[in-house]
């Protein structure tokens, strides 16, 4: 899997519910032919990272279709996770 592009912006809280920010991300990511999550449209995965004063981790992510705009069912493997946190953080400056 290799992140291409990516877009992200920081999630309003009006009710203050939230304990920590919240940015969401769009990554453009490119899979092998032969990789099950593989689509010819192509696909994004959508990050929602919290952030505080501890540093930033990922609070929820899913596979998106680009074709559909439906999410897929799909985990990323453990060492692809902690890729995809750090960009996310190193995007964020965190």
């Amino acid at each position: 899997m290799e992140i291409t592009d990516f877009t992200f912006h920081k999630i309003n809280d009006p009710t203050g519910i939230m304990e920590s920010d919240r940015y969401e991300f769009l990554l453009t990511v490119e899979v092998d032919e032969d990789d099950e999550l593989y689509t010819e449209a192509g696909l994004d995965l959508r990050v929602i990272m919290a952030a505080d004063d501890n540093g930033a981790r990922i609070a929820h992510y899913n596979f998106m279709d680009k074709q559909t705009g439906k999410a897929m069912e799909f985990a990323l493997e453990d060492d692809e996770e902690a890729e995809v946190q750090a960009y996310c953080r190193d995007k964020l400056s965190l």
